[in-house]
């Protein structure tokens, strides 16, 4: 079998170059086609086949075994946040965007597993599929490269797929769970309408205002109330709308929220619990209250034999002390959900805080810097689990 570890720490150099390049140019969403670009270049010269997103700038690698087996995927998202940097990091970002969910890192390493695989294909039976996603923050690249048939890309459905993420924490240490990692995402809107006034007559309106106030407590409160710490849920209201005249009492008044919760069951009491909630404040100020979920991510639920497998290997593979399996659920969100419920699969957390940032802020801080020193051994996770998947 061959050794990943070592065969990557000779693409080191070269795979923390390319990660920095595409730090500095950063893009959002589903077009990016500077991005598509450098890593359309990066796999040149490989016995690949490559297709590009119609929907969006994807790109889908077929890596063939020397043998005929299964296939297993790898996927990596692309896609940065509209959000300007202060990182201070010498490759920072200058367009206003940010790679300050790791995206980069993670593009790197799947490039990297994508030479280390294509070095040793003759020791494979089977293929690899690779996906590079754009579009996982909020833009559900997930969905649509899955409509464009990237999970039989290679002619058969995969038996396995794996991706990972990189998270703050000591670098180097890899965790995963059995079951569900990270929660499903809706976005919550609530209109609370009522009729208007003027502000110095609030007893001749109906005052959405003062309603939208407090169903906002009434929300958080219901939280506590009707579901068990044991099944975690979260409501964030976020967003507060009213008049646009500070001596107005508006016609309508608006909150908006974010709500994740880790299984499907909460998902849908959530549901009835808002409808009910909302209703009660509304009847109680003579308002009317128009309640409407967008659902975003379903629940990232890892399959527990493929979770059981990730950990294994990344303990032989690194040694016991960098692998965990367990730990708390995320109540962040992920589109590889979308895989994970048509493949079985594991996503796998990867800590990659350098040693100087106390305290190491969080995914999504402007300030969040990762060690791109992990990049070698991510791509060599990724590829050691490819391989020892298509052994078995």
């Amino acid at each position: 079998m061959t050794d990943y570890v070592r065969a990557a720490r000779a693409l080191q150099p070269e795979l923390v170059a390319l990660r920095r390049r595409m730090h500095r140019e950063p893009e959002v969403g589903l077009a990016l086609p500077v991005t598509q670009r450098l890593i359309l270049d990066a796999l040149e010269g490989l016995d690949l086949e490559i297709t590009t997103g119609e929907a969006l700038s994807s790109v889908v690698a077929v890596l063939r075994g020397s043998e005929p087996g299964p296939t297993v995927l790898l996927r990596a998202d692309m896609d940065a946040l509209p959000l300007p940097e202060e990182s201070e990091v010498h490759f920072a970002s200058t367009n206003g965007a940010m790679h300050a969910c790791g995206h980069d890192l993670h593009t790197a390493a799947l490039i990297g597993a994508v030479h280390l695989l294509a070095e040793a294909r003759g020791g494979l039976a089977g293929d690899v599929v690779f996906l590079f996603q754009p579009g996982e923050e909020g833009d559900d690249g997930a969905a649509l490269m899955i409509a464009e048939g990237a999970l039989t890309a290679s002619g058969s459905h995969p038996v396995a797929a794996y991706a990972a993420h990189v998270i703050p924490g000591p670098a180097g240490r890899f965790r995963t769970r059995r079951g569900p990692l990270m929660a499903g995402v809706a976005d919550l809107h609530i209109s609370m309408h009522g009729a208007g006034g003027h502000g110095s007559r609030p007893y001749d309106a109906i005052d959405p205002v003062a309603a939208v106030a407090e169903l906002v407590t009434a929300l958080h409160v219901m939280v506590t109330r009707r579901f068990s710490m044991l099944d975690p849920v979260v409501l964030t209201v976020t967003q507060l709308t009213g008049s646009s005249a500070i001596n107005v009492i508006p016609d309508t008044a608006s909150l908006g929220a974010t709500v994740r919760v880790l299984s499907p069951g909460s998902d849908e009491r959530m549901r009835r619990e808002v409808q009910r909630v909302a209703d009660g404040v509304a009847a109680a100020h003579g308002c009317r209250a128009e309640v409407a979920f967008s659902a975003d991510y379903p629940v990232l639920v890892n399959d527990d034999a493929e979770a059981e497998f990730v950990h294994t290997i990344l303990a032989e593979t690194f040694g016991a002390d960098r692998s965990d399996l367990g730990g708390e659920a995320l109540m962040a969100s992920e589109d590889f959900s979308r895989v994970l419920q048509a493949v079985p699969g594991a996503f796998v957390l990867l800590s990659a805080s350098p040693a100087d940032a106390d305290p190491a802020e969080w995914n999504h801080s402007p300030r969040v810097r990762f060690d791109d020193a992990v990049v070698g051994d991510l791509a060599a996770a990724l590829a050691t689990l490819a391989a020892r998947r298509l052994d078995r």
